[in-house]
């Protein structure tokens, strides 16, 4: 206990498996929160009258249980033995041999294989803030540096499994990026510029960053110190695969933010059992294609080159049936090259992984073949970042065995014939049968005992067995070892020798079968980066593959890409929605053009449930798409490279902060208009309905106002409920209004879910409770309400209303305080009331009565 309190005092944070025999033992308060976790059973010990807790399990089961102590949040040190215990009189030296935790994980169990699991660290600068990203089971290590915008976003794309951060910058980091992650504290001095670059440049054998093109990111270098210096710390100091760090340059992806991110439901969903565009679109074959394809969709392109790249290997594959099957079936056949090679760096590959690895590469020598030949330009151009890697190959052939097991324990790892030595030793276990029946018939022959058994126990090794009617035949040379009721056990000298040189035989075959392995492991180091090239490669050819079985499944078309600002989807439909409806219900399909000088602004107005929101999000899910480099669900589709993407879709509250649904809508909306740009592409659903029906009005119609005459004149889809705005296409030449169009038929509504020039004048939301199956008497009492409703707001009605203010204004003046006095009689004077729209008298209305609340609190 002494021995385990003194490295659980090194590792605090630490869940500490203790090997002790056969068992990992956990005490006190770790072994609570291991019995809770793994369901395993809290017994107690008794040390010096002291009562430690205690819970365990088979050091073989480690496996088993890790990953359930990592995916619960734990840091989990592993302490090992670190001699033979028969080697030693004392207490057995122990070490902590590996620290794992959630970032810092090669357990296949733990991994998930088509999923990055992603260490990260952030540094808040004075002028920017800086992020690190290392996934250490696959080598890829990425930084960047901009504002906690950026940031935000970044990690919402990538979702880390554990965050590094400053313990003085906790408070920050909660307020800027929210509680939901895992966190862990670092001392300040890890933050530090000189350490940093000492340990990247160490890391890498270099003398500059430069080469890398991150030396101008400060913040950014000083959060990749960071990772590396808790790579340390963690016990993980084999990184060969982690040979250099990548800029993560925003400038040549498409900008969206998180509530972008989060709306347009990409790669997660608020709802359960939602389906979400990744799952939709991922036609990949392999674990490597897989997490490249989530990040393409995190970071979709904006250079029009590379995306025409895409969309022509694409259309090749699409066209070419034949090659597209062949190419799936050899990347059928690659395993994880990237997790395989990371773990010949680190030292933790087994024989049958090392064999899965040797495969692989030559699955890949047909796939570089057949890319060569190909007559599509992209396809030929990947096929030259492909290494056969023949060397490697050939050697893993000729060393391991084909069914080579995942632990060198029965000799059964290196090939035939590749050994002398091995050979021997094999032949000495094997041919053990063969002698002892030799002997046993010599023997026999000699003693004239014609019953004699040769066996073997654990007492006492091997022995001779003779029954008692024959023991007065037995030799005086034969030593007595047992004694049992109806026959002596013997054992003889040459009997001795052989069974030491036969357990001498089987410990070598094992420690020269270890030895040879351990060679192969550190000679394989030397091909770490053509495999990772050829990892690469083969993920972006299963990605595009992948692309081309969702156009021929869906029916999809290549989009063209130009340089302009305008979008025409022509007949598009939402990838998502459309793989959920009901066998025989076909998408409706929907029109929408978009440009900077005649159709800016699209008004959408429809009932509810008539799928404007639907349309909104199926267009920028098609942009993001086409950008990515895939086709689209549409009969054709026209887009000028957009660069940023904004969406206020939906509703939903931030409790936890202190913001209501109004407040995250407006939060949400100002990050838009103060980003705009002429590329940009904005969606607004329901803008101002978190507030009251006059207010949402005047926000939403100075919203739309604003968009209407910024100098970028970005592209927007705004559905409303809001009929009244459809004045404004009267007023600003851009704004055109459409509708969802429905058919009402006597009670019922049939939405037709079809976008048609002009505006709504009706929201059916009446009909749309009834159908959610509303009590009949409330559906009555609501239609009463509603012919009231309209009655009473008639534009003549407004006009009265108006006419009525001004006159009660004219008698109260002299109530008046002066200032507001002249500020009513300002907004009177210029007031032409025969001209008004409704819409405007509404909004007069409701600013008039606002100085009159204000005035009357002041007075009060």
């Amino acid at each position: 206990m002494q021995q385990y309190n003194s490295i659980k005092t090194r590792y605090p944070d630490a869940l500490l498996l203790f090997r002790v025999g056969d068992f990992y033992e956990t005490f006190g308060e770790d072994a609570v929160k291991a019995a809770g976790i793994l369901d395993i059973i809290l017994t107690h010990r008794n040390n010096g009258g002291d009562k430690t807790e205690l819970a365990g399990f088979p050091h073989h089961a480690l496996n088993t249980y890790l990953p359930k102590l990592v995916r619960a949040g734990q840091r989990v040190a592993i302490c090992d033995q670190l001699e033979d215990p028969k080697q030693t009189k004392t207490i057995v030296k122990r070490g902590v041999t590996e620290l794992v935790t959630p970032g810092v994980a090669l357990n296949d169990d733990i991994l998930q294989a088509r999923k990055n699991n992603f260490l990260c660290a952030v540094h808040f600068g004075a002028r920017s803030t800086g992020i690190a990203l290392l996934d250490i089971s696959t080598g890829e290590f990425l930084t960047a540096e901009g504002n906690t915008e950026q940031i935000d976003k970044l990690l919402q794309n990538f979702n880390p499994s554990e965050i590094l951060i400053s313990k003085k910058e906790k408070n920050s980091f909660a307020e800027t990026f929210g509680r939901q992650w895992h966190l862990f504290l670092l001392d300040d001095w890890v933050f530090q510029e000189d350490y940093a670059h000492e340990s990247l440049n160490t890391h890498f054998k270099t003398t500059s960053l430069k080469g890398f093109g991150v030396d101008h990111l400060h913040n950014g270098i000083l959060a990749s110190g960071a990772v590396l210096h808790y790579l340390s710390e963690t016990r993980h100091k084999q990184l060969g695969h982690i040979n250099k760090i990548q800029r993560i340059a925003e400038e040549e992806y498409i900008w969206m933010d998180r509530f972008t991110i989060r709306n347009l439901e990409l790669y997660h969903s608020q709802h359960e059992q939602a389906v979400t565009l990744l799952e939709v679109i991922d036609k990949t074959l392999s674990s490597m294609g897989s997490r490249m394809i989530k990040r393409w969709l995190a970071l979709p392109l904006k250079n029009i080159a590379k995306i025409k790249k895409r969309h022509e290997a694409v259309a090749h594959l699409v066209q070419d049936e034949a090659m597209l099957d062949k190419l799936q079936g050899y990347i059928k056949k690659i395993a994880d090259l990237e997790r395989l090679i990371s773990k010949v760096a680190t030292g933790k590959i087994n024989p049958r992984e090392t064999v899965q690895l040797k495969n692989s590469l030559e699955a890949i020598i047909p796939i570089r073949q057949q890319l060569s030949e190909s007559s599509c330009t992209a396809l030929k151009k990947l096929s030259e970042g492909i290494s056969p890697c023949e060397a490697l190959g050939n050697r893993i052939k000729e060393m391991l065995m084909e069914e080579a097991g995942t632990h060198i324990q029965k000799g059964d790892t290196i090939a035939p014939g590749y050994s002398e030595e091995l050979d021997e030793l094999r032949n000495l276990a094997t041919s053990g049968k063969a002698y002892l029946d030799q002997m046993l018939e010599r023997e026999s022959e000699r003693t004239g005992i014609p019953s004699l058994k040769i066996a073997s126990n654990n007492v006492f090794g091997y022995y001779i067995e003779v029954r008692n009617t024959h023991k007065d035949k037995v030799p005086e040379e034969w030593i007595r070892k047992q004694t049992l009721v109806n026959a002596e056990r013997y054992i003889t000298e040459e009997l001795k020798e052989y069974e030491v040189k036969i357990l001498g035989a089987q410990e070598r075959i094992l420690e020269l079968e270890q030895q040879l392995f351990g060679q192969l492991v550190v000679w394989m180091r030397e091909y770490i980066s053509p495999v990772q090239q050829n990892a690469r490669a083969v993920a972006e050819l299963d990605c595009l593959c992948g692309f081309a079985q969702l156009a021929k499944e869906n029916r999809y078309v290549a989009p063209v890409m130009d340089d302009s600002t305008e979008i025409e989807i022509l007949n598009g439909r939402h990838p998502v929605i459309e793989k959920q409806l009901p066998p025989g219900k076909d998408y409706v399909p929907n029109d929408v053009i978009l440009n900077r000088d005649e159709q800016q602004i699209i008004m959408i107005t429809g009932p509810n449930m008539s799928g404007k929101s639907a349309l909104l999000r199926q267009t920028a899910l098609i942009v993001l798409l086409a950008q990515m480099g895939s086709f689209v669900p549409a009969d054709s589709a026209r887009i000028g490279v957009v660069d940023k993407i904004f969406t206020r879709v939906g509703a939903s509250d931030n409790i936890s902060m202190g913001e209501s649904t109004f407040m995250v809508e407006m939060n949400e909306t100002a990050t838009i208009l103060n980003n705009l740009s002429e590329r940009s592409l904005v969606l607004l659903d329901e803008i101002g309905r978190g507030t009251s029906t006059y207010d949402g009005i005047s926000i939403a119609w100075a919203i739309s106002e604003y968009l209407h005459e910024h100098p970028a004149r970005a592209k927007t889809l705004f559905a409303t409920h809001y009929h009244e705005l459809n004045e404004m296409s009267a007023t600003f030449e851009r704004i055109k209004n459409y509708n969802v169009s429905v058919k009402e038929l006597k009670d019922k509504v049939l939405f037709l879910r079809k976008l048609e020039p002009g505006g709504s004048e009706h929201s059916f939301g009446i009909h749309v409770a009834k159908m959610a199956g509303m009590p009949q008497q409330v559906i009555h009492k609501a239609n009463k309400i509603l012919k009231r409703l309209e009655q009473s707001h008639s534009s003549e009605e407004l006009t009265e209303d108006l006419n009525a203010v001004q006159n009660e204004m004219q008698l109260s003046f002299f109530n008046l305080d002066d200032p507001l006095l002249e500020q009513i009689k300002e907004e009177l004077v210029h007031l032409d009331i025969n001209t008004l729209t409704p819409v405007e008298a509404l909004m007069k209305l409701n600013e008039i009565k606002r100085m009159l609340s204000k005035n009357k609190r002041a007075s009060s």
